[in-house]
């Protein structure tokens, strides 16, 4: 299975098998499928977004986001529900503005999966953590 590290970009193989066994990034060290959400560079998302072969669940935040900063804790909760099942990125759409533009972002927060290339769903606005965790199983079984 093919993943793109979110800390420094380069692409790796894990064996669908030792997805458990906490898979580490072959260049930089760092864990793959930690289970905890990680922040994300867009130049790192879009490496990712094309490489990934496990649902990539990506929050597009702002820090003066109400809701954003309300469903943070949810979103971290569920990242560790779905631990290697999917991943879970945060995106901070002031820091990286280009990032509305290529993913055609309204409003956040807003959570977009993508796999095996390409987008494969989104849903705006603020979520808990098992409606997060529902939503990413839909998704992943469709």
């Amino acid at each position: 299975m093919k993943l793109a590290c979110l800390v420094c970009g380069q692409g790796n193989r894990v064996p669908r098998e030792r997805l458990g066994a906490g898979p580490k990034c072959g260049g930089c060290g760092a864990p793959l499928l930690s289970g905890a959400t990680q922040d994300v560079s867009f130049e790192n998302l879009q490496k990712a977004a094309r490489m990934d072969e496990l649902p990539l669940i990506v929050d597009f935040w702002a820090s003066w986001c109400g809701p954003c900063r309300m469903m943070a804790p949810e979103f971290s909760k569920a990242a560790g529900l779905l631990k290697g099942q999917a991943r879970c990125a945060k995106l901070d759409t002031q820091a990286y503005p280009q990032a509305g533009q290529v993913h055609g972002i309204r409003g956040i927060p807003l959570l977009i999966a993508f796999q095996g290339g390409r987008e494969i769903q989104r849903q705006a606005g603020a979520m808990s953590a098992r409606d997060i965790e529902a939503w990413v199983r839909r998704v992943a079984a469709a």
